[in-house]
This record gives structure tokens, sequence and C-alpha cells, in this order.
């Protein structure tokens, strides 16, 4: 096996080498703050959790048994540190007077798309999808994970995955549409 490949790097931080879990989170950072903050929303809590997710991977790598991609393991941990994150947030969240209080100083939807790029307009599109739908899309297109992947990375079926692809794509279509964009990308 490779010594540079992403299981023979975790064989090496279960035994501790530290050179092994820079390479790792070197390779892997972006990929998993980008998944975090497609998640959150919020990109110092994104940062936070990407040190969460690298200790996680530190303390848990003797466990670590290669049944998926290294990258998969990865976005799973991610996965499960957001949600936790978005729980806890929702408990924490403002009551109803004081978030009545606060002005919406934000543009229109018609304002913010004409001002903004075809990606930014696709990224809003895509903010609007349910939790499931979003995941999907994100995990298959801007994470390059196969459906067999993603499917591990979500823990559910792969039928399921590609029923939520299916539907998930209709509906981007639909919302892209609704914001004044065509199929059409340049």
């Amino acid at each position: 096996m490779d010594p540079a490949s992403d299981a023979a790097l975790i064989r090496r931080i279960a035994a501790r080498d530290q050179t092994a879990m820079q390479v790792l989170y070197g390779r892997h950072h972006v990929r998993v703050y980008r998944f975090l903050l497609r998640i959150l929303r919020n990109e110092a809590a994104a940062e936070d959790l990407v040190s969460d997710v690298f200790v996680d991977v530190w303390q848990q790598a003797s466990r670590f048994e290669e049944r998926a991609a290294v990258t998969t393991w990865l976005l799973s941990i991610a996965r499960f540190k957001a949600l936790s994150a978005l729980r806890r947030r929702r408990e924490d969240a403002l009551d109803d007077d004081k978030a009545a209080g606060i002005e919406d100083d934000a543009d229109t939807p018609e304002v913010t798309a004409q001002k903004s790029s075809k990606a930014d307009a696709m990224q809003r599109c895509i903010a609007k999808l349910s939790r499931d739908h979003a995941e999907v899309i994100q995990l298959v297109y801007y994470h390059e994970q196969s459906v067999e992947e993603a499917a591990a990375v979500l823990g559910i079926p792969e039928a399921t995955v590609k029923t939520r692809m299916f539907y998930a794509r209709k509906r981007l279509s639909e919302l892209l549409k609704a914001a004044g964009l065509d199929r059409g990308w340049p």
C-alpha cells in the first residue's frame, strides 16, 4: 500500500505519528471546512468544528476499519458534529421578542440575485432545499463523493441517495427558474 495514502496515514496516526496527522490535516481540512460551512452557514462555527473533527481523528484513528474511504469517514464525523451544533444552536436561539426587534436590512431576493454571480445564486437556491436534499447535492457535486460514499456519510441506503438526488435536482431546477436562471450555464 502507498505509504502516503489516506488509509496509511490513519494507521500511522493510530500509532501517534504527528507528521502523519499534519499531512492528513493539510490534505483534507479545506474540504471538511467547506462541508461544515455549507451545513452551518457560519464561518467561525465551521472553523471550530474542523479542529474538533481532526481531534476525533487523532483519538479514534485506531478504530478506523477501512470500510469506506478516509474522506467519507472525515465527512461523517463532520456531519455528526455539525448536526449536533445545529441542535445546540436551536436551543440557544433568540426568543421571539428579541427576534422581532431585529431589523431586517437585507436585500430583497430580486436585488440579491442581480448583485451576485450565478454561482452565488446557485448556493442560495441550494440553501432553500431541505437539509436532506442539500446534503446529497453537496456531497455528490461539491465534495465529489460517489453515491456509495454519500450513502456511507449520511448513513442511508444508496437507493435513498439516488431518490434524494432526483428530487433535489428537480426542486433545484424549479428554484433556479424562479430566480431567473435557466439551465444554460456559460
